[in-house]
């Protein structure tokens, strides 16, 4: 196999094409050409992608046994550094390449032990692009090696070595250091996020409760230590943290056996006072937000498990009441974490598990521990099944409200509810609507669009918070119901998103804390019961802007505080801004300037609506994309959630944090 896996196709002057035309990158170059085809994107997803991998080979060690402790330091330069004490990566020569091992590790793409079941009987960092690509889009990385009783030096740039693997002395510790300075030429942008760190670190403890990770930021002091010996029971807690748990956490691990080697079952889950399903899955500690045939081993394991206790225990009174599996899973939080020698990942971005044998064993081991379970604890099982029979109920009221909200095909325009101006366009790629606040702000959005590809929802008000309703009620609000009606791809478990109407959903509200407000609550609504959408990349959030600045027959509009003081420093012929008064509606600088407030979007007329915020030419589109499920269910669990002072601790912990607040 070569070392590029990436050729080019080059055309010359002559438009000829022939053996001369194709290019064959070297080395590491395949990845600086193309990044986003190995990290995902070159903004800050891809850029803390570059911590992630490197943090997955310390973790790697851990699994096999050989690291307990690692360390991630965010320093004030702008770098990174990783360190675990693991084996360290060998550094004499390579039996094939004759080169340091070291060398080809992190200079040769695809080289590494996880392609050997002998070396890591699991990996996680198999499903990732390994640490030759964060040495590749690096300015600087040096790693330091602890072996053998010696301590092992070399530096790199750009994936190529600028220094021989120099021996540095003796040591007496084991282990991997690296630090890598980002290229700034490659990413949008190269700060590090701690929080956003933060949140993948407390992952990997809470399905690794035999390592300590600990995550120092140099620039602010901030440290956090991630330790949790409890695992899986500690994760559902921490999820659940903002809710009411009706029973005690249900932690069950066991090992199954299949062709392809042993595969490692650890699940815990959870029932709450709540009414939303929060199952979050792993395989070899990569989050699989698509599921696979692990979640769907323990989904129907459960349904059958409980069914039959109810069953046999005689719970099931009323004989008019069959339990679904739906009404088994409401209010339910589990964790589903499997460890595969050989997983096979379905789907283009890789987060769906394919291995058939997984949901049988899967199957059979939670089938097995539960049943015993719930014949030990007769009380706790009652609990679960009475909430499935209330479900149940609900769900039965809730059958004639479906009925309501559910378009027979999504182009049936008879079905569609009256408030909506809908697009000519058929066609669901090349189609938008635009989920509009107010009356007056949707009125200027339909006179101001595209009839051809943009349809108009204006909302009136705010919706109900779905994270403390259940379906029922939740069917009985008009606004809801017409969005579930205009998309005409129905909603929770139902849910279809090939059927959705519209390719980008886009939520439109003023930039105030209101809008703010309004937009929480319909990415509830989205995150609980159409998350697919969110997973697909199809909503969006539009970003009107918040001045107007004229000076004559001149008018641009800024979006921020720092794109008004830009403008007016370039409308005054100098790099000087002027600072708007935020409480008057227009404020008139001395030389002519007038600086306008938007204070909604009904102030816009349809023109400069089109020009600002729903022009494709000219507007900005802000995508909503789910990077960490977990964090994401804490987050709208704990702001929109029962509990009280959850999202007062979150709100005292994070203003610092706030830049602009409009209130």
């Amino acid at each position: 196999m070569s070392d590029s896996p990436l050729s080019e196709n080059v055309q010359n002057d002559g438009q000829e094409y022939h053996e001369g035309s194709i290019k064959v990158l070297e080395g590491l170059e395949a990845v600086r050409k193309r990044p986003a085809m190995y990290i995902g994107d070159t903004g800050e997803r891809g850029l803390h992608h570059l911590i992630f991998e490197t943090v997955d080979n310390s973790i790697d060690e851990a699994l096999a046994g050989f690291a307990e402790k690692i360390y991630v330091t965010l320093h004030r330069d702008g770098s990174c550094s990783v360190l675990d004490d693991g084996r360290g990566i060998p550094t004499g020569p390579h039996p094939v390449k004759g080169i340091s091992t070291l060398e080809v590790v992190m200079c040769t793409l695809h080289a590494g032990g996880k392609f050997d079941k002998n070396t890591y009987k699991v990996s996680g960092g198999l499903h990732g692009v390994g640490v030759s690509c964060v040495n590749a889009l690096s300015t600087e990385m040096t790693v330091e090696v602890y072996r053998e009783g010696k301590q092992f030096r070399q530096t790199y740039s750009e994936g190529k070595p600028t220094s021989k693997v120099n021996e540095l002395g003796p040591s007496e510790k084991t282990g991997t250091y690296s630090r890598f300075v980002p290229d700034p030429g490659i990413f949008s942008t190269t700060e590090f996020h701690f929080d956003r760190v933060s949140d993948r670190l407390r992952e990997l403890a809470f399905l690794n409760p035999q390592i300590s990770i600990t995550l120092r930021d140099e620039r602010d002091g901030r440290e956090e230590i991630y330790h949790t010996p409890g695992g899986l029971v500690e994760f559902v807690k921490y999820i659940d943290s903002s809710r009411s748990q009706i029973i005690d956490p249900i932690n069950i691990s066991d090992i199954g056996q299949s062709n392809d080697g042993a595969t490692v079952v650890d699940i815990c889950l959870a029932y709450n006072n709540g009414y939303s399903e929060d199952v979050l899955s792993y395989v070899n500690n990569i989050n699989t937000v698509e599921g696979g045939t692990h979640v769907s081993g323990f989904r129907s394991a459960l349904t059958r498990t409980l069914n039959n206790y109810a069953s046999r225990n005689n719970l099931l009174k009323n004989d008019k009441i069959s339990i679904t599996g739906d009404d088994f899973r409401e209010g339910l939080t589990a964790v589903v974490s499997v460890k595969v020698a050989e997983p096979q990942f379905e789907g283009q971005t890789k987060t769906k598990l394919g291995n058939g044998e997984v949901d049988g064993i899967v199957r059979s081991i939670v089938g097995e521990h539960l049943d015993t379970y719930l014949d030990s604890n007769p009380t706790i099982a009652k609990k679960i099944i009475n909430k499935a029979v209330l479900a149940a109920e609900a769900r039965l009221a809730a059958r004639k409200s479906r009925e309501l909200v559910r378009r027979k095909n999504a182009l049936d325009s008879a079905a569609l509810p009256g408030k909506l101006a809908d697009c000519a366009s058929r066609n669901p790629d090349e189609c938008e609507v635009y989920l509009v606040e107010g009356d007056s702000a949707g009125g200027s959005a339909k006179q101001g669009r595209d009839r051809h590809f943009q349809a108009i929802l204006p909302l009136k008000g705010k919706i109900l918070n779905v994270q403390k309703a259940r379906l029922t009620r939740i069917l009985e609000n008009d606004e809801i119901r017409a969005i579930f009606t205009a998309l005409g791809a129905g909603f929770g478990e139902e849910f279809n998103a090939e059927k959705a109407r519209y390719g980008k959903i886009i939520l439109m509200a003023d930039a105030d804390v209101d809008g703010s407000h309004i937009r929480t609550l319909l990415l509830t609504l989205f995150f609980n019961y159409m998350r697919e959408l969110i997973e697909d990349g199809k909503i969006y959030i539009a970003q009107p802007p918040l001045y107007k600045v004229k000076k004559g027959k001149k008018e641009r509009y800024a979006f921020n505080d720092q794109q008004r003081d830009e403008i007016l420093g370039q409308l005054r012929g100098d790099r000087n801004g002027i600072a708007a008064d935020g409480e008057a509606q227009a404020a008139v600088s001395k030389d002519g300037i007038v600086i306008s407030r938007f204070k909604g979007l009904g102030e816009m007329n349809p023109e400069q609506l089109w020009e600002t915020t729903m022009n494709p030419e000219t507007r900005t589109l802000l995508q909503v994309t789910i990077e960490n499920a977990a964090a994401a269910t804490k987050v709208f669990e704990t702001l929109m959630g029962d509990q009280v002072e959850p999202r007062r601790e979150f709100i005292e912990r994070n203003a610092q944090y706030v830049k602009n607040l409009d209130i």
